[in-house]
């Protein structure tokens, strides 16, 4: 076996329980960047906030790389994911077994061009921004071309791995406008949303749960 396999083999996750109420043994960590993604911060990065269960991260990978050809002006960015091993992971309600990740909304400026979002310790890394029904903040606007294609390419890399996509959770309101996108009737044939407002709005970010086989928790 070569060392390449042993290390796949040695990072592979157990997820158990719930993603409300489990833990994860082998959590690894997400890769911080790519040639259209990055991570919400380095800070929290350094402070374990970013691991998940191993098929996870080959799902979000490949996500991004699919992406870069079919949107190849289009950058990403991820955020909340969860601890190594697993557990409360304060202030979400879920993030508990490495199945549950938040991504920052894909936006574009006043050119039209797609840039991250800001994060930073001033705005809670990102999760103090608020959208106006009408998908603007300052000089932001949601590109929602870019996330109805992003949650397809999730769900498509998950399929490809034998595994599923669980839910999505965004902002009710404003799922309409995703809908109205080439990605629409995809999205309404395959994805699970949320139906009912959240104990948080979810529209700065948008969380999806992995549908992944997980042992009983003890």
């Amino acid at each position: 076996m070569s060392l390449f396999s042993c290390v796949v083999a040695a990072e592979k996750s157990t997820c158990f329980g719930t993603t409300a109420k489990g833990r994860l043994e082998n959590g690894v960590e997400m890769v911080s960047s790519g040639d259209n993604y990055v991570t919400y911060s380095r800070v929290a990065r350094f402070a374990g906030r970013t691991y998940v269960h191993s098929e996870v991260r080959s799902i979000l990978v490949e996500s991004y790389k699919s992406l870069s050809s079919v949107l190849p002006s289009k950058v990403f960015k991820y955020a909340e994911t969860g601890f190594a091993e697993g557990g409360p992971f304060k202030p979400h309600k879920t993030h508990r077994n490495g199945l549950s990740v938040d991504f920052m909304t894909p936006v574009v400026n006043e050119l039209g061009e797609s840039v991250h979002l800001p994060t930073h310790v001033f705005n809670k890394f990102g999760y103090d921004i608020e959208f106006d029904t009408n998908g603007k903040y300052k000089r932001y606007t949601i590109d929602y071309i870019a996330l109805a294609a992003h949650i397809v390419a999730l769900h498509k890399a998950a399929l490809a791995q034998g595994v599923d996509l669980w839910r999505v959770i965004f902002d009710p309101k404003l799922q309409p406008e995703l809908f109205k996108t080439s990605y629409g009737p995809y999205l309404k044939r395959y994805i699970q949303f949320s139906k009912t407002p959240s104990w948080v709005r979810h529209d700065e970010h948008y969380h999806v749960d992995f549908d992944i086989p997980c042992k009983a928790l003890h």
